[in-house]
């Protein structure tokens, strides 16, 4: 079933043409917004670290938080000391930042900030103010490089490395800005970006990203698993609350599994009852949906770990753009 914004942004819609002239605007004020930080209208605050961004220029699930922790996992294999700011999107805490651990609480600080915290075993800060969780991670933890998670639009930041992923099958959608179509700047803004990732796909200059998935995790039993193939044929539960579920159903479907879907909105704060259904049938989640669910999850709930495939150029061409980095040379 074709979703009404999947209609709207990529497929031909009368309707997305009648917002062409709004789109315009949005793309003329981000233009302009980042404009003003270029030339120091607005405000970049430095840090004493370098700073990976990672971001993309539409709305939606491209593939961020498989590439954050890819990052943070390979600049420990290379002895770095990486830290995660993240905005804690839709999480209720009253003061922020907030130090994020393993087993804070998503509802306070944002599912995506707990995922990353316990995948990488890193310092995390969530803070809608990315500059400010910055400034306070690095008050409160030895780190060397630090990466901001969806930042690429927070330019209040000032960034060393910027990253943008996309998805490599729906790539721009129509290419018109918000609420037309689904990008949040131009497709120029590319240009200007250190490195672009598309998940599933890529074309020339892009590097392509393969996101896998791992054996599922019992969320009762944490030692117990089992590879996807065992639940085929199925059918089971797949209760999905990212910003393309379809990806999650075709990953399950590809292991040969039957899939009763049950697609949420990105970052659905889930209650008992939506992961509860008639019977004894298995239910798998993705991990940053698992996080969510852990309080209220029984035996039959599984979660569905994921892990980023990078080519080596991509790592060298990291590491080479932060062996060069030089105060002079540093973005804003």
């Amino acid at each position: 079933m074709v979703s009404p914004i999947d209609s709207l942004w990529y497929r031909n819609s009368p309707l997305s043409l009648l917002l062409v002239p709004i789109g315009w605007l949005y793309c003329a004020a981000a233009i302009v917004r980042r404009g003003a930080y270029r030339l120091g209208i607005a405000h970049v605050g430095r840090v004493g670290a370098p700073v990976i961004v990672v971001g993309n220029i539409s709305v939606g699930g491209t593939g961020k938080t498989p590439l954050v922790i890819w990052l943070a996992r390979f600049l420990m294999s290379r002895g770095l000391r990486p830290g995660i700011v993240s905005r804690g999107y839709r999480g209720r805490a009253d003061k922020w930042p907030q130090q994020v651990r393993p087993d804070s609480d998503p509802v306070m600080v944002g599912d995506e900030p707990v995922l990353l915290a316990q995948a990488t075993g890193c310092p995390v800060v969530a803070d809608p103010d990315r500059l400010r969780a910055a400034t306070s991670l690095l008050a409160h933890a030895r780190c060397d490089v630090l990466i901001s998670d969806d930042g690429l639009q927070h330019l209040g930041l000032g960034r060393d490395v910027e990253i943008a992923v996309l998805d490599g099958v729906r790539r721009h959608g129509n290419g018109r800005c918000l609420p037309a179509g689904p990008l949040r700047e131009p497709v120029s803004r590319l240009d200007s970006v250190d490195m672009v990732v598309a998940n599933g796909g890529g074309i020339g200059g892009e590097f392509h990203m393969r996101v896998t998935a791992g054996e599922a995790r019992n969320l009762t039993e944490a030692t117990l698993t089992r590879p996807l193939g065992t639940f085929k044929p199925g059918p089971v539960h797949a209760v999905c609350g990212i910003g393309s579920p379809e990806r999650f159903f075709a990953t399950l479907e590809r292991a040969g599994v039957v899939v009763i879907q049950h697609p949420f909105p990105d970052h659905h704060g889930f209650c008992a009852a939506d992961i509860s259904f008639d019977d004894q049938l298995p239910v798998l989640m993705t991990e940053k949906d698992a996080v969510k669910c852990q309080r209220f999850a029984d035996a039959r709930h599984w979660r569905v770990p994921v892990q980023a495939e990078l080519p080596e150029a991509f790592g060298v061409r990291l590491l080479s753009l932060l062996g060069a980095l030089a105060p002079a040379g540093a973005k804003s």
